[in-house]
């Protein structure tokens, strides 16, 4: 599985990219690989304000659904529309991918994430 270095990372397998107040979120390779071939992105709206943990987006392949969490709590203010038109995007690269761009409302929680080398450790022990 690919990690990408200058990503925080979730235990669900979610991935968040910081530039200042702004962040990108994504799935993690380890999640597109074990849902499979991702058929359908469901994603929220512009300005819709998401807490930390809940439920953001549903992502559906040929064996699996699932609901993808956010890592940080954030305003929406950008949704990748690439994906609903074409959600093999995710399987072909989930780190160049990403799914939301938020505005972050509570950097603290980004501490809570793992950095590229603890979440390999996490990974090795999910195997």
């Amino acid at each position: 599985m690919k990690v990408a270095k200058d990503l925080l990372y979730t235990n669900d397998h979610e991935w968040v990219k910081v530039e200042g107040e702004v962040a990108l979120i994504g799935i993690a390779d380890y999640a597109q690989h074990h849902l499979g071939d991702i058929v359908y992105v469901e994603l929220p709206e512009i300005d819709d304000e998401i807490a930390k943990e809940d439920s953001f987006s549903a992502v559906e392949s040929v064996k699996a659904a699932a609901d993808i969490y956010m890592p940080v709590s954030g305003k929406v203010i950008e949704v990748n529309e690439e994906l609903i038109d074409d959600p093999a995007l995710l399987n072909a690269d989930p780190y160049e991918n990403w799914m939301i761009k938020i505005e972050i409302t509570s950097k603290e929680e980004l501490e809570e994430l793992m950095t590229s080398e603890e979440y390999e450790k996490f990974l090795a022990e999910e195997e």
